[in-house]
């Protein structure tokens, strides 16, 4: 087992993971409201988003890519206007005033959330390739890109872990009206995410 495969992935991973983007507002967000359970699910449906894109990176499964990315256009404007709705909703929701006990299906639907709104950025897996080949990650063996799958699962599930972690104890020093403006702003930040998504490129 070639372990620095394996490490190289994580640090991958954690670096894509990192960046506060719609995901990690959106996992903050949940967190205060929903719990760090939830919180922690929504970051885990975009570490295993960001797995699969390592996969097809990894793996050199280019058809994969070349069908995602000609309907990367399509699939920004669905994600887009999805971020548009969350945000809206989000706005508009006023924060509970202590964390809510979710069923199977709320944890499920917080997972699968982060997992499609990651999937809905395609061009990703670009960012996958450039970074493996300028490490030169990228291997036919199969065993080795199994690793480094693996491995951009656990650095991005590491990343996720922290932030729900820690937002969830920043939660107890929050007055209400904090918790409200916090859910205010992070509805605009969403929101202003979803526009620029659906904005074209100049």
């Amino acid at each position: 087992m070639d372990l620095g495969v394996l490490f190289k992935g994580m640090a991958i991973g954690l670096a894509i993971a990192a960046p506060v983007g719609p995901i990690g507002v959106l996992c903050i967000r949940r967190t205060l409201a929903e719990g760090q359970l939830v919180g922690l699910l929504s970051g885990l449906g975009a570490a295993t988003a960001d797995a699969v894109y390592g996969a097809i990176a990894g793996f050199g499964l280019t058809l994969a890519a070349d069908f995602l990315l000609s309907y990367a256009i399509g699939l920004q404007l669905i994600g887009g206007l999805f971020l548009c709705y969350l945000g809206v909703r989000t706005f508009l929701t006023s924060p509970a005033t202590e964390a809510a006990t979710v069923a199977g299906q709320g944890l499920l639907g917080a997972y699968a959330s982060t997992f499609f709104l990651t999937l809905t950025n395609p061009a990703t897996i670009l960012a996958f390739m450039g970074v493996l080949t300028g490490l030169g990650i990228l291997s036919s063996d199969c065993a080795s890109a199994a690793l480094l799958v693996l491995g951009v699962f656990l650095g991005s599930a590491l990343w996720w872990l922290i932030l729900s972690k820690g937002v969830s104890l920043l939660r107890t020093r929050l007055t209400q009206t904090g918790l409200q403006w916090l859910n205010q702003l992070a509805g605009v930040v969403i929101f202003a995410f979803g526009l620029l998504t659906l904005l074209p490129d100049f």
